[in-house]
């Protein structure tokens, strides 16, 4: 093949997975509560096999005109580094650190030091309702936000106005330098924000993400090696902390993911194209949104059905998410331990029904195999069973 796009509808899970209870999930399903909102019309999708897929009950099953699969996650996690770095190929036997207490002194000293100013939170928070709590003293003292989630991140918001937001990624690098080892967090987290207290406290586009460095060679680090074309599309160059890419662009939301998405499905390249959705996850499944959530994925949809029509001979498309985040479940707002579907599609597709993988990381091997390019995973291909 020579075109693979390869689209992570960030936290669209389908299913609590056998040992979703020990993450703190019971009973969660991001897709099927989507489907309680009368904004969710995905016939595309269901076109393609979704409702196919096992598992998914709640949806309508047809005659297949694409390949589908439930994908399982092997990494102890459930978060965005990981299932990001599961699909690119690299199985995290143990999970990332987390802070439910806030973080140790130890860091916290250090980073006081370097930045010249206090901290603020130092808990695990709602992103909206951090601001909301801490805002109007940070604007007042210049204190840095400072949070963080069930999640492998250390978070720090600060106001545009107090905090210029190239000055707010200089206290992320800092971060980011502090946390290694044992305090390796997956992501470090600029958050910018505008507004007063008497209006509200609103984030802006102006996030940015400082990863962790991968642990291992990736696809993405194969398929570059490879002499082919690696374009990462929204937060993908940030979770890979820049490495194995040959392009990037950055996004302000969905609906700019797939403007450049499209960009680039009119231009000619060789390679993969890797896509990060995030609207699904930030502005809907943290903030428990359902209805938000399902129209978002009715636009991704009707979007889809353009985009399919780019497509040459030997392209080929791939949806499918790195975690949940079920908008539905209210004993926390963080991500949800679930399977995520995954969808394929192209002319020399067939229309088979994958069945259960074992790992994310299958899409890493089979993407690698049908590129022609040389890597080594602990992901089975299914190349062979597609085309």
């Amino acid at each position: 093949m020579k075109r693979v796009f390869l689209f992570v509808l960030d936290s669209c899970g389908c299913g609590a997975m056998p040992d979703a209870e020990k993450f703190g999930d019971v009973g969660v399903n991001t897709l099927k509560s989507c489907t309680t909102s009368d904004k969710l019309r995905i016939p595309n999708m269901i076109a393609l096999g979704l409702g196919n897929i096992e598992g998914i009950d709640y949806l309508a099953k047809v005659e297949q005109t694409g390949a589908c699969a439930r994908m399982q996650e092997a990494s102890m996690g459930k978060d965005t580094t990981i299932g990001h770095w599961e699909i690119a190929g690299l199985v995290s036997e143990n999970p990332l650190p987390t802070y439910p207490e806030g973080f140790p002194e130890e860091l916290l000293k250090p980073f006081r030091e370097a930045t010249g100013r206090g901290v603020l939170a130092n808990a695990p928070w709602s992103g909206t309702e951090v601001l909301d709590k801490y805002g109007e003293e940070h604007v007042k003292t210049g204190d840095l936000i400072v949070y963080t989630s069930a999640d492998s991140v250390f978070q720090i918001a600060a106001h545009e106005d107090v905090v210029p937001p190239e000055q707010l990624y200089e206290y992320c690098r800092i971060a980011r330098k502090l946390l290694v080892g044992k305090h390796g967090v997956g992501r470090v987290i600029a958050r910018p924000f505008i507004g007063n207290a008497k209006d509200g406290f609103s984030r802006t586009s102006n996030r940015h993400d400082f990863s962790l460095e991968p642990p291992a060679q990736t696809m993405l680090d194969a398929i570059k090696a490879s002499g082919k074309d690696m374009l990462a599309v929204g937060k993908i160059y940030d979770i890979f902390a820049g490495q194995g890419t040959t392009e990037h662009v950055y996004t302000k939301g969905n609906a700019d993911g797939l403007n450049k998405t499209m960009a680039y499905a009119e231009r000619d390249f060789n390679g993969l194209c890797f896509i990060n959705l995030v609207d699904f996850d930030m502005l809907y499944g943290h903030r428990r949104n359902i209805d938000g959530y399902a129209q978002a994925l009715t636009e991704f949809d009707a979007w889809l059905k353009e985009f399919m029509e780019k497509l040459g001979e030997d392209d080929i498309v791939m949806i499918t998410a790195d975690h949940g985040c079920d908008p539905a479940y209210t004993a926390t707002t963080d991500h949800t331990r679930e399977y995520v579907p995954l969808l394929i599609a192209g002319k020399k597709v067939k229309p088979v029904n994958l069945g259960t993988r074992k790992s994310f990381a299958d899409i890493a091997a089979t993407i690698t195999e049908l590129l022609g390019v040389e890597y080594h995973t602990p992901g089975k291909s299914f190349a062979k069973e597609i085309i």
